[in-house]
């Protein structure tokens, strides 16, 4: 059985956790199998934007604690094998070419809520809590912690993070965790409908390059940032995507994206 199911509609990547048995928690194999399935995304010419999502009723309850478990019999330079896994998984959704949006229609818990976290845009149910619980078990939100200081700024996630305690679609909100909450019976069209207008007017070229921008210019000085934030924009004059846009503007015709 697939752990991550794909499917491709009308230039939406679907990626589906599906291990509902387990609460959809998170081992090797399904880190895995989703890293190949962002890859197999990002490399898939008929898919435009992608969406994230889970069977069962969980969106994803974090890392198997069974697993976990027997990690702790392992070298400490097979735990860094591990952890790099997960660590490498994160860092290439976050550095995706393509939009990921996260259709969350039950809890994200712990590795769950960082799924979450590395998302670009995200859609909840009002019903699903969020929260990084690793400290109530003795195990710290290590790998997560430097994309969500990135996201909501270091108050908020010392206050997630130290506190390990849940919080609601609608804080989570507030927060900045996720963008958009809506009912269960709505979620799958909402989901559909903004990916759709993305697709449709949005140049592809321009939002992987925004993400490629937002993600460096963060760790760059004033001076390095600019500088690096001025060839990005030089080269995307350049670019096709760029020519296109401009010259139907200009020519007062609709762009196809």
């Amino acid at each position: 059985m697939s752990l991550v199911e794909y499917e491709v509609n009308d230039r939406i990547a679907y990626l589906t956790l599906n291990r509902p048995d387990k609460r959809n928690a998170l081992n090797s194999e399904m880190v895995a199998q989703l890293s190949e399935s962002f890859k197999r995304a990002s490399l898939d010419e008929a898919a435009k934007i992608i969406v994230l999502k889970a069977n069962g009723k969980v969106f994803c309850a974090g890392a198997d604690l069974g697993y976990l478990q027997q990690l702790q019999q392992n070298t400490f330079e097979e735990n860094i094998a591990d952890s790099t896994q997960l660590a490498s998984l994160f860092e290439q959704i976050y550095m995706l070419n393509k939009v990921v949006i996260a259709q969350i229609h039950g809890h994200a818990i712990a590795g769950g809520c960082g799924l979450a976290t590395l998302c670009d845009f995200s859609f909840a149910v009002p019903e699903a809590n969020f929260g990084y619980t690793e400290v109530k078990i003795g195990f710290i939100p290590a790998i997560v912690s430097l994309f969500l200081i990135r996201k909501i700024g270091e108050g908020k996630a010392r206050e997630l993070l130290l506190s390990g305690e849940l919080i609601s679609a609608e804080q989570a909100q507030v927060y900045g965790l996720i963008n958009y909450i809506t009912e269960e019976s709505e979620l799958s069209l909402k989901v559909q409908e903004f990916a759709r207008k993305l697709c449709h007017n949005n140049s592809a070229q321009s939002m992987g390059s925004t993400k490629k921008l937002m993600a460096h210019i963060q760790t760059m000085d004033l001076t390095n940032g600019l500088r690096f934030a001025a060839r990005m924009n030089a080269e995307t004059r350049e670019s096709a995507d760029c020519k296109k846009g401009i010259a139907a503007f200009l020519n007062k015709q609709e762009i196809q994206w």
